[in-house]
């Protein structure tokens, strides 16, 4: 498995964080992490396309993608070597898994290929520094007729504003900052690519699914 310097300040940031979280990570996000499913169900990802999640964490969301939809091959990256260290023990030989920043990576040293079918970003986007650029990347490595999904929180613009504002403070302790701009550069990565992009918006303005396709 490829690996990151362990230098890399995001990187040893989000070994910290989740050091001890991991244990409990999926047992308690799924309480508050919604749209993953939905996400997962609309990928269409026949059997022999290549899906990579970035930012993929304890491996969740690949374990529900490789049940739905068997046959795809499945890869993961993630800058937190404690979260792969989940993913590893609950993937197996079922998910190529790497160390990798997902603004600045080689696809093609890391995985041995530079194009995937299927990209997923989960609620990894609010807690990336330079998020934009994590989403340009993941655009650009898309194949023909290839999708970009992407989960994450929302605007929260449907809850009352005491509760949004006790929602943003609560988040931080996690380092997650929802990306209210996320619509717009979706948008502006569309154009740049020339994909086009259907947004949905969840309940209360809580979730936002934005899809990208070649």
């Amino acid at each position: 498995m490829a690996t990151l310097a362990p230098s890399h300040p995001h990187g040893a940031l989000m070994d910290a964080v989740y050091r001890r979280q991991k244990h409990i990570y999926d047992a308690t996000r799924k309480y508050y992490l919604f749209g993953r499913d939905g996400l997962i169900r609309g990928l269409e990802a026949a059997p022999g396309m290549a899906v990579l999640e970035l930012g993929c964490g304890t491996g969740r969301n690949l374990a529900c993608i490789g049940r739905a939809w068997p046959g795809a091959q499945l890869y993961g990256l993630d800058i937190s070597d404690e979260m792969l260290s989940v993913a590893r023990g609950r993937l197996g030989s079922a998910c190529q898994l790497a160390r990798g920043d997902a603004t600045d990576f080689d696809p093609q040293a890391l995985f041995g290929r530079q194009t995937f079918d299927r990209v997923v970003i989960s609620y990894a986007l609010s807690m990336i520094p330079q998020w934009q650029l994590a989403m340009a990347q993941a655009a650009s490595m898309l194949a023909p007729g290839g999708t970009l999904h992407v989960v994450d929180f929302g605007d929260f613009g449907g809850l009352p504003g005491p509760l949004r504002s006790a929602m943003h403070g609560w988040l931080a302790h996690f380092h997650v900052t929802p990306r209210e701009d996320l619509g717009a550069v979706a948008a502006r990565v569309a154009e740049h690519e020339d994909l086009t992009i259907r947004t949905l918006r969840g309940r209360f303005g809580y979730f936002r699914r934005i899809t990208l396709r070649r």
